[in-house]
């Protein structure tokens, strides 16, 4: 698999992936960053369920993207890990869609959500699930595209 992931093509849609994770997440930075966070980006990590280039993509967009947080390196370091670890376990659970999209609400709730309450001194329980439950919602929009674009779109012709 780590060899198909090298091709010319498959780098180029892993970079389209990042730059697109990046520019939705600086686009509305209101919403990207911060306790309560719902980034639009987000949508993007069941992407590793049609298409293995996401995963680098992904963790890639959400360095660029973490580079402007205000929680500066801890973002960079932590969020990033965060979303690699959720394109992981997006991929290795594509046959099983709804355990697929629990991966990056789990992986964020807790990563993001325990960094978050550390940095900002925030109750950490509550601050998991604030940041849960935006993932969640930006996982269900990125479940409902996936879902409408079943069988309109050859995602093979991608790899």
């Amino acid at each position: 698999m780590f060899k198909r992931l090298l091709t010319t093509r498959s780098l180029c849609l892993s970079a389209i992936i990042a730059a697109l994770y990046a520019a939705l997440t600086m686009a509305l930075p209101v919403l990207s960053y911060g306790a309560w966070q719902c980034r639009l980006s987000e949508a993007l990590t069941l992407l590793p369920m049609v298409l293995p280039q996401a995963v680098p993509g992904l963790f890639v967009g959400c360095i660029v993207a973490n580079l402007l947080s205000p929680v500066g390196v801890w973002d960079v370091v932590f969020g990033s890990l965060a979303t690699l670890l959720a394109a992981a376990g997006t991929y290795v659970l594509r046959d099983k869609p709804l355990l697929a999209a629990a991966c990056p609400v789990l992986a964020n709730g807790l990563i993001v959500g325990v960094m978050l309450s550390v940095v900002y001194a925030l109750p950490m329980a509550l601050t998991m699930l604030q940041v849960a439950a935006g993932e969640a919602l930006a996982v269900a929009v990125g479940y409902v595209l996936l879902r409408a674009l079943k069988g309109k779109v050859d995602w093979n012709r991608f790899g």
